[in-house]
């Protein structure tokens, strides 16, 4: 008996490894996830600072083409001046023309500012750009880092699953059925019995149950936590002699 509860403590001693290596591994593929959204924020910014910048070149364009439509409008209407027959017809050709230049002038302190932010934009690309290829480098050795620690993590889970299931042949088949049910729902599955105490739950066991535990080298089920329940001191009295 007492080989048999050797071969299910065993069996729990890799179950435990195996929880603890993928609860360890599941915490990278986030952490990954969270790097590569940090870039991905970076590129965004990026991205938003280009279009911003092909608007800019557009209100640009624009107000260009309205300063080139304005001063040849501004070149025919002043060629007609000398044309106009009467006062009224040359003073309202002269105020149309006044309009036209004060408009030119409005238009053309506007490019001036959009020259100066255009240029402003571009610089912040440049700015951020530098920053990506920066946050890129540094961030990339952390993802394979990571990647590596998590390829790690699933081959000794691979070698685990692999000794487990040698340990798992040695078990008896009813009590492995027992401990499988247990562990689906918590682990550890098993626990030891000190001094009548319940190492799972700190529930004080019926006397007899105890006893039946120490004397027998047997298991049983905890009627608080319902795990497999051994004495740990019947064990080691066992080592003893």
């Amino acid at each position: 008996m007492r080989e048999k509860l050797k071969a299910l403590a065993e069996l729990q001693k890799v179950d435990l490894e195996v929880a603890s290596l993928r609860k360890a591994a599941d915490v990278h593929p986030r952490q990954i996830s969270e790097l590569e959204r940090e870039l991905g924020v970076a590129r965004n910014g990026i991205e938003a600072e280009r279009t911003r910048v092909a608007d800019l070149e557009k209100q640009k364009a624009l107000l260009e083409q309205n300063i080139t439509d304005e001063k040849d409008k501004v070149k025919k209407w002043e060629a007609r001046l000398s044309d106009q027959r009467s006062t009224r017809e040359y003073s309202a050709l002269a105020r149309e023309i006044d309009i036209a230049k004060k408009g030119i002038l409005t238009q053309s302190e506007a490019l001036t500012e959009k020259v100066k932010e255009l240029g402003m934009a571009r610089e912040a690309i440049k700015g951020k750009e530098a920053e990506y290829a920066t946050k890129l480098q540094g961030l990339s050795g952390r993802m394979t880092e990571l990647r590596g620690k998590l390829g790690e993590s699933d081959s000794q889970v691979k070698d685990l699953e692999g000794r487990r299931e040698a340990v798992a042949s040695k078990v008896d088949s009813n009590l492995l059925r027992r401990y499988e049910v247990i562990r689906k729902k918590k682990l550890p599955a098993m626990v030891g019995v000190v001094a009548g105490t319940c190492q799972g739950c700190n529930m004080n066991l019926p006397p007899q149950m105890y006893n039946m535990l120490r004397t027998s080298l047997g298991t049983d089920v905890c009627p608080s936590c319902n795990r497999i329940i051994f004495a740990i001191e019947a064990l080691q009295d066992s080592v003893e002699k």
